[in-house]
């Protein structure tokens, strides 16, 4: 098997130059409203990377990605915090074989953490990617949540791009009884 980014011979999706050069996770914090979202890269530096999701080696990709940035994040968070904690995926619907938010979901499994698979449906599948914020207001998603209620939550996404869509779903667990710690999503894109 190659690397997926630079081409050489190697055992993973990834090389380990690559995994410690390329592709280390720097978390930043951004916050929309009462909504604190963290992201493990920058959208711009693995841009490339995530414009294959529909593709047959998006999911190689994406789960080689989680692994790096949200396997190790819940790891340490569970240290740190012994509470049960659930995961909710925005949207996870399926698209060229796999739900890439489900996939990111996926690598957050622990005993404390109750992944929370398919809850958070969007009823209106608009697609954001490249629209402006006006668009977005315009057009919510419209979610149905169909899982636990009194729960505490740590709500995942792909990209964040205004935080439109994680307020969204934030407001609509709020209303089913859930309460969002916060959210991470792999990348945040920044005007």
């Amino acid at each position: 098997m190659r690397c997926l980014s630079c081409h050489k011979l190697s055992i993973s999706t990834f090389c380990e130059t690559c995994q410690n050069n390329l592709l280390k996770p720097s978390i930043t914090k951004r916050r929309f409203g009462s909504l604190d979202v963290y992201s493990f890269f920058n959208y711009q530096h693995i841009e490339d990377l995530l414009l294959t999701k529909h593709t047959p080696q998006g999911y190689q990709l994406y789960r080689a990605l989680a692994r790096l940035s949200f396997r190790p994040f819940i790891q340490k968070f569970v240290e740190n915090d012994p509470r049960e904690v659930y995961v909710i995926g925005i949207d996870e619907n399926v698209k060229s074989g796999y739900s890439h938010v489900a996939l990111l979901t996926h690598e957050m499994r622990h005993k404390q953490v109750h992944i929370e698979h398919a809850k958070l449906m969007a009823t209106n599948g608009v697609n954001y990617s490249g629209k402006p914020l006006q668009f977005r207001l315009e057009n919510p998603r419209e979610f149905i949540y169909s899982g636990k209620r009194d729960i505490e939550v740590i709500l995942v996404d792909d990209i964040v791009t205004t935080g439109t869509t994680l307020k969204e779903a934030k407001e609509l667990l709020k209303q089913s009884g859930v309460e969002v710690l916060f959210a991470l999503t792999l990348a945040s894109v920044r005007d």
